[in-house]
């Protein structure tokens, strides 16, 4: 999904304009980021948890806890 659709969809649910929704997820992502890069996890209730790694890796684990092997490269 892209950032278009998403904000779509966020817009329509939250009741505000798409540029509006658009302002919101970049924060947000904004605040994923700042936390990563402090070293801290960054909680996403109902789908996950984003662990800082070493070098702008981080890991997703959609179950919250640890979960080896799923780590991405930024």
């Amino acid at each position: 999904m892209k950032k278009e659709e998403l904000a779509g969809r966020l817009a329509k649910q939250a009741g505000v304009s798409p540029a509006e929704a658009a302002d919101q997820l970049d924060h947000v992502v904004s605040q994923i980021i700042a936390n990563l890069k402090k070293g801290a996890s960054a909680q996403l209730p109902g789908l996950g948890k984003f662990t800082p790694g070493p070098r702008w890796e981080f890991e997703f684990d959609p179950k919250g806890g640890k979960a080896p092997g799923r780590r991405s490269k930024r």
